[in-house]
């Protein structure tokens, strides 16, 4: 009964039993069957129907008989001894037309998903593939059916055979396959009937394209930090009436377009001022890109800051390069060290304030750039232009808001809060946990005259957190590096009638091993010709007639030892 009625080509009309609660009869009311108990009654309906056949299931000749003659013509009546090869036949045709409409499905299924996938048999022959896998691997169907399993491997093992070897599934294999070397990521499980192997199923994803977008994001993110500015004005640490007055310099220049000279010694946060500058302008949500004249030669400088075409000098990227200038279109150009341009790229540099516009290197023709710029340097740019080291035409163009960031030494009053700052920042990079400093370290700070500036402040107090203790929340004076602690008025050593009494000076008149009396002599000449040299380390090593790199190496010693 249920072969019949689940069949999508066969409808019953009716079922005839004398008895009502014959299974039969349950099965077709639950279905909606109409059910009869007269066999007559039954056959008399049949002329409404468009009846084919009739199955006689009680095995009675007589019944088969009589529904055979009473039956209207055109109508086959199928007896009892016939039904039991009618239903078998009708169970298997039933099946395979289940399995072809399964296996249609599957294939359409597996033809139609984006991922690569591949079967084989319990052998390890190739059986099937979809256009997904053709498309990642470069294989089409008649280089992989009937293969064995591992026919597209170009690099690595088959996880096919291990997974028919193992009967377990495995996941995130890497290899790479097909005649490209495509890089993937494989998943293989088995196929089981019952306890059965019939074969293994594997999906293969392309990680090639995952590496090739991350390496783009990567690359993005690094122009993103490029091109960013990353302080504001709030990141600037300074209460110092000059402090204060550069700070307000700068807020009233953030808004207006016109250019920006910055000018300070070295390490006192000029480009700190620029950034601040640029994310407090109108131009905050554009780009904003730095370079430093000085880290770059003449030739690699100019073709930086106005771009190139295709072949203008061996070693030109093909299809050219764009500048800096163009990259920082919209948004702020940042040329830190500008005094140290030379003559030719300043009048590159000046024509392009002027007219608005860059000529690549090789180039011929114009484009147009909106670029605000902001410049910095060190260098006495009135002195550089009197002995015809830059351009006094430029040197008007970029002099149009100066704003003077005076050195450490003039501003002492925030080195507590600035030595602090970085004390903070440090904590993480050093693994420590200091909260202050000790009112002993700030004195010593204080006394002493930082001919490096903010930069130099920031290397004593990372060298002095490594002599931290790591329980320790307090930095000591004593924490400090030597050349520090020791102040010039302290430190310089009195005028001596020979070099034999310079080597024993301060020293114990008790006899001590030869070694420990060099030591101590080497650290006072050390210490007396960064007095004399203003901390100039470059001066000092020069008069001590070492290398700079042996004189840091030897304060280095310094420190650690006290």
């Amino acid at each position: 009964m249920e072969a019949t009625v689940d069949h999508h080509d066969i409808h019953v009309v009716g079922v005839v039993d004398k008895s009502s609660t014959a299974q039969g009869v349950t099965f077709a009311l639950q279905r909606g069957i109409p059910v009869h108990t007269d066999v007559a009654a039954a056959i008399a309906a049949m002329r409404n129907h468009e009846v084919d056949v009739v199955l006689e299931a009680t095995g009675d000749d007589s019944v088969y008989e009589h529904l055979r003659t009473s039956a209207p013509s055109g109508i086959v009546v199928i007896a009892g001894d016939a039904l039991k090869f009618f239903m078998l036949f009708l169970a298997d045709t039933t099946e395979a037309t289940n399995l072809r409409e399964v296996q249609t499905l599957l294939e359409a299924i597996i033809n139609s998903t984006q991922d690569a996938i591949t079967v084989v048999d319990k052998t390890g022959v190739q059986i099937l593939i979809n256009p997904a896998y053709t498309r990642l691997t470069g294989m089409a169907p008649e280089q992989v059916i009937g293969k064995p399993a591992d026919v597209d491997i170009a690099e690595g093992d088959s996880m096919h055979m291990k997974v028919l070897r193992t009967r377990e599934p495995v996941k995130n294999v890497q290899m790479k396959v097909g005649p490209y070397r495509r890089e993937v990521v494989v998943d293989v499980a088995p196929i089981l009937v019952g306890d059965e192997l019939r074969g293994s199923v594997g999906v293969l994803h392309d990680i090639s394209e995952i590496k090739h977008l991350t390496e783009e994001l990567a690359r993005a993110n690094q122009l993103l930090r490029t091109l960013q500015a990353k302080y504001s004005f709030s990141d600037i640490v300074g209460r110092s009436p000059a402090m204060v007055v550069a700070i307000d310099q700068a807020r009233r220049a953030a808004q207006t377009p016109a250019t920006v000279l910055l000018r300070g010694e070295s390490g006192t946060g000029k480009e700190l001022f620029a950034h601040a500058i640029h994310n407090e302008s109108a131009r905050r949500n554009g780009p904003f890109v730095r370079v430093s004249c000085a880290a770059l030669s003449d030739s690699l400088l100019e073709s930086e800051l106005f771009g190139y075409e295709e072949g203008a000098f061996t070693g030109a990227k093909r299809g050219g390069r764009r500048g800096l200038f163009e990259e920082a279109s919209g948004g702020t150009l940042f040329l830190d060290e500008v005094g140290e341009m030379n003559v030719t790229t300043q009048a590159k540099l000046l024509r392009t304030i002027q007219e608005r516009e860059v000529v690549r290197v090789g180039g011929t023709h114009p484009i147009p750039v909106d670029v605000r710029l902001i410049t910095a340097t060190h260098v006495n740019l009135e002195q550089a232009v009197a002995a015809g080291r830059f351009r006094e035409d430029l040197y008007y163009r970029l002099n149009v808001i100066p704003i003077v960031i005076p050195p450490l030494r003039y501003r002492k009053e925030d080195i507590p809060s600035i030595a602090t700052q970085i004390l903070l920042r440090h904590n993480q990079a050093y693994g420590r946990n200091v909260t202050r400093l000790s009112d002993a370290a700030v004195e010593t700070l204080s006394a002493y005259d930082w001919p490096g500036n903010v930069r130099e402040l920031e290397n004593v107090i990372g060298r002095a957190m490594i002599n931290i203790n790591y329980r320790d929340q307090v930095l000591e004076a004593y924490h400090l590096p030597v050349f520090v602690q020791t102040q010039p008025e302290t430190t310089a050593l009195p005028k001596t009638s020979g070099r034999h009494e310079l080597m024993l000076l301060n020293l114990d008149q008790s006899l001590r091993p030869l070694e420990e009396v060099v030591r101590e002599a080497e650290h006072h000449a050390i210490i007396q010709a960064l007095s004399v040299c203003g901390g100039n380390k470059t001066e000092a090593a020069r008069r001590l007639g070492i290398s700079v790199r042996s004189l840091y190496y030897k304060l280095g010693q310094m420190t650690g030892e006290d």
